[in-house]
Order: C-alpha cells, then sequence, then structure tokens
C-alpha cells in the first residue's frame, strides 16, 4: 500500500483520487510517520442476479413502428 504524507495529500489531492480510481489500490495518508486514513476505491456496484429484463420500462415507443420511415416514392432503388 502506498503511503502518503498529509500536506502531499492535501497538495495533490485530486491527483491521488484519481490515481486511487484509475489502479483500484488504496493509499495511507500519514501525520509524522502515523496512520491517519485511508483512501480506497469504493465497492463495486452489486449486479442484478437475473440480467434479462433489467431494462424493461426505460423505452418509449412513438409513432408506427411497422410502416416505413419514407414513402415508397421516396426510394429510388425501387424501379419498376
Amino acid at each position: 500500500m502506498e503511503e502518503i504524507a498529509i500536506s502531499k495529500f492535501k497538495a495533490t489531492c485530486l491527483a491521488v483520487l484519481e490515481r486511487v480510481r484509475k489502479t483500484k489500490k488504496p493509499v495511507l495518508v500519514t501525520r509524522f510517520g502515523e496512520p491517519v486514513a485511508e483512501v480506497g476505491p469504493p465497492p463495486a456496484p452489486p449486479r442484478p442476479e437475473h440480467w434479462l429484463g433489467v431494462m424493461e420500462g426505460t423505452a418509449e415507443i412513438r409513432g408506427d413502428i411497422v410502416e416505413p420511415a419514407t414513402h415508397a416514392d421516396d426510394w429510388e432503388a425501387q424501379a419498376s
């Protein structure tokens, strides 16, 4: 575990937090060589046991989903 003096932590706090986020390794903050705090990554969010259907109810259908988006006369490839 990496150790950092409290004065250096204060001066580089955001960089230390970003390093902890990226590496997932905690940092021990010390004052006069004694531990004051430990900065660590948050726990991983819980994953749902059953992932199928977790997006249910999050979409909205607008308009006709069966008919083409444009009129058939707009298609050049439909040469008869």
